[in-house]
Order: structure tokens, then sequence, then C-alpha cells
């Protein structure tokens, strides 16, 4: 499991939900109604093979195959021009980073260009020397990501048995001198446990968790109503959050990701199109946001032809839904599009058939009453015991 897999990237922890607020605190890097000159972060997709096969991974659903991933020197390369043109950070992400060989090399690579060096990791396949290289080559942040509090549903989850390795990798970080977040992907089955995840942090170096609710696009739009919690389960964990975001203050920093079908209005995501976020694909293909290749009219450069300036500036997938003149009516005079941008351009399609559409999980939308629909259908029965063994479908790894 990834970052990218839940729809992390957007800080969006202040939660506003069709039946109230609840908020845990919301610290943007710049003014939403900014627009940058330069990206702040450089989200490196390293590759797509993975060792879990998570059932709400936001991967593509066609994965592109290791012969096609960037090699060692492009991705150097790729990280010097990033930090040239104002990039502070780089987020090594996957798929499972830990599948490239030449990861300690990239680290140092990026440090060697004075990026923060973040690895978004599930742990596997990880052991105590690797992780000595890593934070040695300049590793300054690791998120580790679990699929639950409980043994049984998190491999139900994964595809595989990972969680016993996640816990070896949370004790192993104890004595590093490295930075901890752990990264909880909560859904319908796992939703219940937020208690138990929270002592596990509490036990653990980390100093900051993150419940990131699933964000529905690739392996986790296609299993949708096996993921999407309840009504009743949201804000019984809403109630457990607000208690424990105040005991741990100062302590741990406690984050929350809402189901955006949930809410009132959409979150800006990724901060807004092309504004502060920058992801290359395993092959080089750039892209604004991690799922963007489900909008059929986008095409992408590519870092292997173009330099990085060159498709930030000018390159038609980044341009597309910059600003306000591509906005449709409810957005295009709604005083909120400086704060949301019309909401996610990917879920527009998905649910709209339309990425210029208002994001249909907006109470604005002419759509919503569709969102409203899967919902109702989603709170008409009891939520599903993973011994029922729900008919998944898996991610699987490229050819």
């Amino acid at each position: 499991m990834t970052l990218l897999e839940c729809g992390s990237l957007t800080p969006f922890w202040s939660v506003e939900l069709r039946q109230g607020t609840f908020n845990l605190g919301y610290d943007p890097e710049i003014p939403l109604g900014m627009t940058p000159s330069n990206p702040l972060a450089l989200i490196a997709e390293l590759t797509h093979r993975c060792p879990l096969h998570c059932v709400y991974c936001s991967n593509p659903l066609e994965l592109q195959a290791r012969r096609d991933e960037l090699s060692t020197e492009a991705w150097s390369r790729v990280l010097r021009e990033a930090a040239s043109v104002g990039v502070l950070q780089a987020d090594f992400t996957g798929g499972e980073p830990l599948a490239r060989p030449d990861l300690v090399d990239l680290v140092r690579a990026a440090r060697a260009a004075g990026l923060y060096v973040s690895l978004i990791t599930s742990g596997m396949p990880l052991d105590e020397a690797r992780l000595d290289a890593l934070v040695e080559a300049g590793l300054d942040h690791i998120q580790l990501s679990f699929q639950g509090a409980r043994e049984e549903a998190g491999n139900e989850i994964s595809g595989t048995k990972a969680h016993a390795q996640k816990l070896r990798v949370l004790e192993w970080l104890r004595k590093r001198r490295v930075a901890v977040t752990l990264n909880f992907v909560i859904h319908r089955h796992n939703i219940d446990q937020i208690e138990e995840m929270l002592a596990l942090a509490e036990s653990s170096s980390t100093t900051r968790v993150e419940f990131a609710n699933v964000q529905y696009y690739g392996w986790a739009f296609a299993n949708r109503e096996q993921l999407l919690p309840t009504r009743a389960q949201l804000d019984r964990s809403l109630e457990v959050l607000k208690r424990t975001e105040e005991r741990l203050r100062g302590k741990i920093r406690v984050e929350f990701i809402a189901p955006d079908y949930y809410a009132k209005y959409p979150k800006a995501c990724m901060g807004g199109w092309g504004r502060k976020l920058m992801l290359i694909a395993p092959n080089g293909d750039a892209l604004p946001c991690h799922a963007a290749r489900v909008i059929p009219s986008l095409t992408f450069e590519n870092v292997r032809n173009c330099s990085l300036p060159e498709i930030w500036e000018s390159s038609d997938a980044f341009q597309k839904f910059r600003g306000e003149e591509w906005m449709q009516e409810p957005c295009r005079s709604c005083d909120r599009r400086a704060l949301d941008f019309g909401g996610c351009r990917c879920q527009a399609l998905l649910l709209a058939g339309d990425a210029a559409a208002t994001d249909p999980v907006c109470s604005l939308s002419p759509l919503r009453p569709k969102v409203d629909a899967i919902l109702a259908g989603v709170n008409a029965s009891a939520p599903t015991e993973i011994a029922s063994r729900p008919d998944w479908l898996y991610r699987p790894n490229p050819a």
C-alpha cells in the first residue's frame, strides 16, 4: 500500500460533512487562492510492482511493466531538475518502491540534489540492513502503511500475509533516526478498529498518524460497494478521533481524511490541478495527479523527451484544468471555486462522465443525487464482515 492508494496527498484535515463539520486542523503549505510558480513536491512513482495486491489500490487498472521503468540515471536527472525548479520534497512511492534494487542510490541522488526524501512503503520487502542503508543514504521520513490493526483482516485486504512484517518494521524504526508516519487506509471492514490502530501508533515511535479513508479510483472504484463505510460507522469513528486528538495533542499528530462521498463540498484534489505537485509515473510520463490517466482526452509528456520545467509550465495536461476558464456552472460562479477548484477532475469523469463537470460529491452539483443513491445502497445493509469473504477484485502485478 502506498500513500497514492488512498488519496492522502491532499491536506484535507478539516472535514465538512453533509451532516456537520469535524475539524482536526488544516495547515496547507500555501494559501489555496494562490498559484505557485513551481511545484513544491515531486511524487516519484518508481514502479507498479508490489508484493501486496490491495483491493483499494489507486494505481491504474493497466499497470506498467518493469521493462518500461525509468533507469537509475534517468531518475537521478529528474530529481536534479526537480530541485532546480524549486521542488522541496521527493516522495518515493509505487507500487512498492522497495521493489527497486537501486532505491538506496535514488535516495542518495535526491539528497545530493537538496531534496527532503520521504519513502512511502508497505515495509515489504525490507530488512534491517537495507533500512540502515536507506537512512545512511539520507532518507528523512518513512510513511509505513497498515491495512488495519488485526492480522487476519489486513491480510485479507492486501491479498498476502503482510501484517507481521509491518510490525517488525515498526519495531526497527524505534532505533533509527528517521521521522515516521503511520498510514491506516480506512474502509468499512476496518473502520471499527480505529481505537486499536491508535493504540498501535501510541506504542510506536511515530509522531504522526493518518487515517485516510479510501478514495475511489483504480481498484478501489472497482470494489467500491464493498469498501464504503456506513454513515453510522463514520460518525462513530469521528467521535473516537475527536476525543483522541485532544488527548494526543503535542505528542502525536492525528489526521483524518474523510470519504469524499460523504462530504458536503469536495476536496481541493492534490491541492489543485497542476498547482503544487507533479507525479512521474514509472515509465516517465508526467501527470498532474496519480489517477489522471482515467481522463481519455489527456496526453502526457514524458521526462525522457522533455524537461520538468517545460512540462510544468506548458504541457497540455498540466494546463488543462488550471485556473477557472475550464469551469462549468455552478463552479464558475461559486464563491468556493478558489478553495476546492471544482473538486476532483478524475472523480468527475468517473461519476459524471465529464472531467470538466462539478465534482458530483459536491452538495451544489446537479449530479449529487447520484452519489446519494450510492450511499443509500451502502447504508441499507449492515457492514459486511471480512469473514464473509467478499468477492474482491484484487490488483495484480504488471506483466
